[in-house]
């Protein structure tokens, strides 16, 4: 089983070939070489924000999954804070082999560790398969989820 840690700026490249290695990804992400640098921006604001990362799962050097997690200090809930799972993502080559359960399981045991009361997570209505994936792992459908896109 692959290694989970913290991702690095060297990752990127990887990171990004697993985020547009899909229907949705390759319609909104920029895989190129060099990296386009609205990534590396992002990656620097994610790493200087607390309680915000991306994790990696890495076998034999290699990047074969990823996933961000960012925890979210609230009111609501007396004060709960909330983790927030994104960009789940993982190699075409190592689906089906649990990997994804236990990448997804590793952060919420990092949100439980670092005293999260809830995790949440969003997936796009068209991935039918994460969702059954979700609720296998105890994820219910609790709320409608919205979204506002703004112009870059």
């Amino acid at each position: 089983m692959p290694a989970f840690r913290p991702a690095t700026e060297a990752d990127l490249p990887a990171i990004v070939r697993l985020l547009a290695d899909d229907e949705l990804g390759a319609a909104r992400e920029r895989y190129a070489e060099p990296l386009p640098d609205e990534y590396r921006r992002a990656f620097a604001a994610i790493a200087r924000q607390e309680g915000n990362q991306v994790i990696v799962a890495v076998e034999d050097g290699v990047v074969v999954g990823c996933l961000q997690l960012t925890l979210i200090p609230g009111l609501s809930r007396l004060g709960v804070t909330r983790a927030q799972i994104e960009s789940v993502r993982v190699a075409d080559s190592h689906r089906g082999k649990g990997l994804g359960e236990s990448l997804v399981r590793h952060a919420i045991d990092r949100a439980r560790e670092c005293g999260c009361g809830l995790v949440q997570l969003a997936t796009d209505k068209s991935r039918l398969d994460a969702r059954r994936f979700y609720e296998r792992l105890g994820f219910t459908a609790s709320h409608e989820g919205m979204k506002l896109v703004l112009s870059r």
